[in-house]
């Protein structure tokens, strides 16, 4: 695996107690978080093609998602991050890079890395 490719994450929190509004909070607030880390490359909402009728999000961002853009190197770093900010939060993400593609659903630590430690491995 060379260390410049980049791994793109496409993150949904889908925590079914919280409205689409707790939702996006929770989206945005992890959108500043990872504006700060260094190994992040890239960070943004991700804008929903297909907005529905009377969408309250600014742009037509798709409710609860974002993207972030990391060197494979850094990959592991970003799941370590995300773990630590999980606390019982459901989110799904799929994972794409060096021709892979991986999608999952976790709602702690152990469960993100356990499913993608197949993914990172190489």
């Amino acid at each position: 695996m060379a260390s410049n490719s980049s791994i793109t994450f496409t993150i949904a929190f889908n925590d079914p107690d919280l409205d689409s509004e707790e939702l996006d909070e929770q989206a945005q607030r992890l959108v500043s978080e990872l504006r700060q880390v260094d190994e992040v490359d890239e960070v943004s909402r991700v804008i929903d093609p297909n907005p529905p009728v009377g969408n309250k999000s600014d742009g037509g961002f798709g409710v609860g998602l974002l993207m972030a853009e990391v060197s494979a190197a850094n990959a592991k770093k970003l799941l370590g991050f995300l773990g630590d900010r999980l606390g019982g939060k459901a989110i799904e993400f799929t994972v794409e890079g060096n021709g892979k593609k991986l999608s999952v659903k976790a709602n702690s630590r152990q469960e993100l890395e356990f499913a993608s430690q197949d993914f990172l491995a190489a």
